[in-house]
């Protein structure tokens, strides 16, 4: 019975890993994948969150709770994308992304750690708390930008 659930949750895993392979059969294809995911988790994160939170647009709750869960799926997206060979191309990823992965890695996963904490934020409801949730989730995506990208 172990055995049979073991071969059912691994045939699961290779068929749900096989459209994401399949996806990236060129470098140009994960480079595209990455860049649209980061300009929506962006339009997201600053157009939506980050009007709100910066008096740009009137703040709606439930529109902040919203944003914030996309923002959190999202995160975790792109970086599948970051494989051999799409280095090259039309990127504006710096080559430390390939020649320093530990920390890419890293701030990646803080970045990821401070979206999960403004997706709790967005729940409280609490403008003010949401603000501080956001600065601090900006930050985290600053520190990779100004280590990684040519932007």
């Amino acid at each position: 019975m172990k055995s049979t659930r073991t071969i059912v949750l691994l045939a699961l895993a290779a068929a749900l890993a096989a459209p994401a392979l399949a996806q990236f059969r060129k470098p140009e294809d994960a480079i595209k994948y990455r860049q649209s995911v980061m300009y929506t988790m962006g339009t997201h994160f600053y157009s939506r969150i980050g009007a709100m939170a910066n008096g740009r647009i009137p703040f709606d709750a439930k529109a902040a709770a919203e944003n914030a869960d996309i923002v959190a799926m999202l995160s975790r997206m792109p970086f599948v994308a970051f494989g051999p060979g799409t280095d090259e191309g039309k990127t504006d990823a710096k080559p430390a992304v390939w020649t320093e992965q530990a920390k890419f890695k890293d701030l990646g996963e803080k970045m990821q750690a401070e979206v999960l904490k403004l997706q709790a934020a967005s729940r409280t409801g609490d403008l003010d708390v949401i603000k501080t949730a956001y600065r601090a989730t900006a930050n985290a995506c600053k520190a990779c930008h100004d280590a990684f990208t040519n932007q």
